[in-house]
């Protein structure tokens, strides 16, 4: 029998991560890496288990060479970095988990054996000594948590040399002693700064040389951070928007610079993606804008947060809008800024009454 090929990345700090923040923020947030991990498997591995903060993937008869895996290996830290960075970079909520994303590391471990295989109400997995190895030796005593290791097993099998280096990978020997019996590996720590990091859209900041078309202000009887989450977490939207038939979103992300969601209303979908502008410092800011509504070409509204206390605040909402013709002028002098308005003067009525009752 061919041996089989295991792999497990595994990111690093995910129980002090998510022990010390916004529980919701912090599951989104290692669900999108986990999301971004399966998609850079290059190497047409099956995913056997997600097992938390980690996956567990193989691939059965079958070992990549020495350059598939330590390609793919790239590919992984590639991916999550370059992830993390998106999330830094486009990031507009102030909570924890947010804030602190960019701190997660990733640890891949790379091992061989022969598999055995066991199945649970229809569904085959990997099972036996192997597995267990591979498993263990997460658990080895390289002093960092941004590393790559491969099992000396699995080293020898496709003759990568113990001490082989190149621009990314330094390897060393290690070992570590598993239920009485030692166990070898090489292990190459990962510079981020090494790692030809994506490009990613950055999020659109915009200027305005003049007042906004409408605006309005409240007092909350909430926290600044409590009133952006009712704000930029879409799940709240249909709780004080009203006249909107649904919204369309990715459940999975948290919302940042770049983020779209959908309004559909009487079966007309309007698009709308999060953008920002300068605020003062100690102000957090929501902006979105479409131009999807007619007659205006252009929409944004910004929701601009000011700390009164740990349990109150004040927004303000701005409204800007472009309307380049003539007679799309006319038309909002005459009769639409009223009806804008008048809605956007309901919908902080509205998004009073709901923080109220959930504080």
């Amino acid at each position: 029998m061919e041996k089989s090929f295991l792999f497990l990345p595994d990111i690093s700090g995910f129980t002090k991560f998510v022990q010390s923040t916004e529980v919701e923020h912090s599951q989104h947030v290692i669900a999108e890496l986990l999301e971004v991990l399966i998609a850079a498997n290059t190497q047409d591995l099956k995913l056997a288990e997600i097992e938390g903060d980690a996956l567990f993937f193989y691939k059965e008869n079958e070992i990549p060479s020495q350059e598939r895996l330590l390609a793919q290996i790239e590919t992984m830290f590639t991916a999550f970095y370059s992830h993390l960075k998106l999330l830094e970079t486009n990031r507009i909520c102030p909570c924890n988990a947010c804030a602190s994303a960019p701190n997660l590391q990733l640890k891949i471990v790379a091992h061989c054996g022969d598999l055995q295989f066991i199945e649970v109400q229809g569904n085959r997995k990997p099972f036996g000594q192997e597995v267990i190895q591979a498993h263990r030796l997460l658990k080895n005593s390289i002093a960092s948590e941004n590393y790559a290791l491969i099992s000396k097993q699995l080293a020898s099998a496709i003759e990568l040399p113990i001490y082989y280096w190149s621009k990314l990978y330094r390897f060393k020997e290690g070992t570590d002693t598993y239920d009485e019996r030692e166990v070898a590996y090489i292990y190459s720590l990962i510079d981020r700064d090494k790692l030809m990091l994506h490009d990613f859209s950055k999020g659109k900041k915009v200027h305005f040389e003049r007042p906004p078309n409408l605006e309005d202000e409240q007092e909350f009887p909430i926290s600044a951070n409590e009133l952006m989450e009712y704000i930029t977490n879409y799940t709240y939207r249909h709780l004080w928007v009203k006249g909107v038939d649904k919204f369309e979103y990715n459940e999975n992300e948290v919302t940042r610079l770049g983020s779209e969601h959908v309004c559909v209303i009487n079966g007309k979908h309007l698009n709308f993606v999060t953008v920002t502008k300068h605020v003062a410092p100690g102000k957090l800011i929501y902006g979105e804008m479409t131009t999807s509504p007619p007659p205006v070409d252009a929409l944004y509204q910004f929701y601009i947060i000011e700390p009164l206390s740990k349990s109150s605040s004040r927004l303000r909402l701005e409204t800007y809008w472009e309307a380049k013709s003539l007679v799309k002028k006319l038309l909002m002098a005459l009769f639409v800024k009223r009806i804008f308005k008048k809605n956007t003067a309901a919908s902080l009525r509205q998004l009073g009454e709901f923080a109220s009752s959930r504080s």
